[in-house]
């Protein structure tokens, strides 16, 4: 059985993030481009910080490809860190010499021993026992997400081979939701040094009926959709279909109709959002997901420091004032993903023309 799954490293000022993917055919064609633009979409949005001033990420494809295709062998993916010039010393791998001031002023300039409410830090800390925080939120800074934009690209290129598509938009932010109003509440958050969190809605197009199974809970698609948003930092809610509204609606409204004419399946709803029975059901993929307000504010909140114990307020870190833009880009990526696993499992072979074949059979198989 094929699998497409993938590692990433990296931290967010060191010298790249980088990704290997495995399980994806040969002869895929990888449009680099197209990867570059869904990082450059990651990185737009109103309400985003001056990190992102300083890069422009781009990926570097450094193995598994040879001519802009997949040769079978895993991928390897790189985004270099513009601003690790700016930290050689702080976030060095190698051993560096304390007894030197200008190296220690250098490392005692980024120590944080002030942790963050709503962020790993605090957590973090105390898990791995590190006395400098530094070591926790360079990793899950949501820097990291940059690579995760960067393989659901390539999954991206492997579903456009079967004409699925995708797309994301901001539903809301704050109280707001048409964007006059959204920048009003972005502006008025950013002057006073507070973050905003919000809503919005993926969308994929095209999918074939049964990605994903019933026979076991770990093979159902919605719950592997939930898994991978959650995994995404900040993201506190996913909802399917009508997702939440459905507590209040009966069982004669919920449940999407099914007719058939000249020998199509269709349905007039889609409350389902496209699955039932943890299976895609033919209709288009729609989830709804929930971003809370980012963390590291400029009027931070009350906190302590872990080596004093003693109350201070939070660290604060260069960040966004809004950053649901970015993160429904982020949260498309993750579902493309989640898609290629499940239609590699479905219809897999070592090759894009083997998929092909066994897509074309299954399609007559079922009419």
């Amino acid at each position: 059985m094929n699998k497409f799954r993938f590692l990433t490293s990296g931290e967010s000022h060191g010298i790249c993030l980088n990704a290997i993917i495995e399980g994806m055919p040969s002869n895929v064609f990888i449009d680099k481009d197209f990867i570059d633009s869904m990082l450059a979409r990651r990185q737009q949005g109103y309400g985003r910080g001056g990190r992102m001033q300083i890069e422009t990420d781009k990926v570097q494809i450094k193995s598994g490809v040879r001519f802009s295709k997949t040769t079978g062998a895993p991928v390897c993916l790189e985004i270099t860190n513009k601003d690790w010039a700016n930290w050689q010393i702080p976030m060095s791998v190698e051993e560096q010499n304390f007894k030197d001031p200008d190296v220690l002023q250098a490392v005692e300039a980024k120590k944080i021993t002030r942790v963050r409410p709503g962020h790993a830090d605090f957590a973090g800390a105390l898990k791995y026992n590190h006395k400098d925080v530094r070591n926790i939120l360079e990793r899950s800074s949501a820097r990291e997400t940059a690579t995760r934009v960067a393989v659901g690209a390539v999954a991206q290129c492997l579903l456009k081979e079967f004409n699925i598509t995708s797309s994301s938009k901001v539903l809301q932010i704050g109280s707001a939701f048409d964007e006059e109003n959204m920048k009003k509440e972005i502006d008025s958050a950013k002057e006073n040094g507070d973050t905003l969190g919000g809503r919005f809605e993926i969308t994929f197009k095209n999918l074939p009926v049964g990605l994903g199974s019933f026979v076991n809970w770990d093979r159902k698609l919605d719950g592997l959709f939930a898994q991978a948003l959650m995994s995404i930092p900040a993201v506190k809610a996913v909802e399917v279909g009508a997702g939440c509204k459905a507590a209040e609606l009966k069982g004669s409204q919920m449940h999407d109709e099914i007719f058939c004419e000249n020998g199509k399946y269709f349905r007039k709803t889609n409350n389902a959002g496209g699955i039932e029975g943890g299976m895609t059901n033919g209709e288009d993929v729609v989830l709804t997901v929930t971003m809370k307000a980012i963390p590291t504010m400029k009027k931070p909140l009350n906190s302590v420091d872990i080596i004093s114990k003693e109350p201070y307020t939070a660290h604060f870190e260069r960040s966004d004032t809004c950053a649901v833009e970015a993160c429904a880009v982020v949260g498309e990526a993750m579902c493309a993903i989640v898609l290629a696993d499940a239609f590699l499992e479905k219809f897999g072979g070592d090759s894009i023309e083997e998929i092909k074949q066994n897509f074309e059979n299954y399609k007559k198989l079922i009419g």
